[in-house]
């Protein structure tokens, strides 16, 4: 196998980790995953996004926990917009980073934010503008690159034209995610591949689910391919609350573990990122779906019964 030599992990866990919970963390709680997560070396994190918290009443207090995790300037902290209205949010509040979500299936951008993913791509210019103008970094998530859940397959050809429209702005990284879970290996290998030879000096990164199963074979495919960063959700919870059966994102363990296991270098103490995963699951009060926290690493060795 061909991979690649280290990796970035993208930490969502504490924004899409969380969006499907029942409970509404306080800031304090997210303030020990947090501090959990810093000691274990992650060092980028998705902290919240700037939504409306009738529609993610989890996210409710995002402004307030950034708050109190902004002078760590030495991690990069990433808030999710979801529009032009967001990302003033976010800037009058000091974040220097943002993610933008726009889906590739019309369907579910229509679902996700009430517009075409071509009205989304029209208005992009004035969000570009704006960050620019106020020194944040912009970075793009296209949803639903690998399948939509209401419309079924997304070809090649419209992830490449999208593509096109979003790198004519001033963004720092895409994104390519599978939203639902539907990719395949192969299915990865090629589109990602693609990406990379059509645009080989941009920074492109994969977000994938595990819902059927399939998440770190993906990461693998995509590996080979070249992608070098990667967003994962600690303890394996989260998803997506506009698509159906969007639950299951890849766990930041359970894919720490893998790549250090192969060689692939990601600076993360995996100890203690178990430790964080292990109070995720103390918070919310329920058995997370990563397997790592459960089974302990696979260099771990047991005393023979006498």
């Amino acid at each position: 196998m061909k991979l690649v030599e280290d990796v970035t992990i993208y930490e969502v866990g504490l924004r899409d980790g969380l969006q499907l919970e029942g409970k509404v963390l306080t800031v304090q709680e997210k303030m020990e995953i947090f501090s959990l997560l810093r000691e274990a070396n992650v060092a980028e994190v998705e902290f919240g996004s700037f939504v409306h918290p009738r529609l993610v009443p989890q996210m409710a207090n995002t402004a307030e926990f950034y708050s109190h995790i902004k002078q760590y300037d030495d991690m990069k902290l990433v808030a999710l917009i979801p529009n032009l209205k967001g990302l003033e949010i976010a800037e009058e509040n000091g974040v220097k980073s943002v993610n933008y979500v726009i889906s590739a299936s019309d369907t579910h951008n229509q679902q996700n934010v009430r517009q075409t993913t071509e009205e989304s791509l029209n208005k992009f210019k004035v969000l570009s503008q704006f960050a620019s103008a106020h020194n944040i970094t912009l970075n793009v998530t296209v949803g639903t690159s690998f399948g939509c859940p209401f419309e079924g397959t997304v070809s090649e050809k419209r992830i490449m034209n999208i593509l096109d429209s979003l790198l004519l702005h001033n963004i720092k990284r895409i994104t390519l995610a599978d939203t639902t879970g539907m990719a395949n290996p192969k299915q990865v290998y090629n589109l990602t591949k693609a990406v990379i030879d059509e645009w080989r000096n941009f920074e492109f990164g994969c977000h994938f689910h595990n819902t059927r199963g399939m998440g770190l074979s993906n990461i693998i495919a995509g590996l080979e391919a070249g992608i070098k960063i990667y967003d994962a959700s600690l303890g394996g919870i989260g998803g997506c609350p506009f698509a159906p059966g969007a639950t299951g994102n890849v766990c930041t363990e359970d894919v720490v573990h893998m790549l250090e296991e192969m060689g692939v270098k990601t600076t993360i103490d995996l100890d203690k990122l178990i430790d964080a995963s292990n109070k995720m699951k103390e918070i919310l009060g329920h058995d997370l779906p990563g397997q790592v926290a459960k089974a302990g690493k696979s260099s771990r060795l047991y005393p023979v019964q006498s």
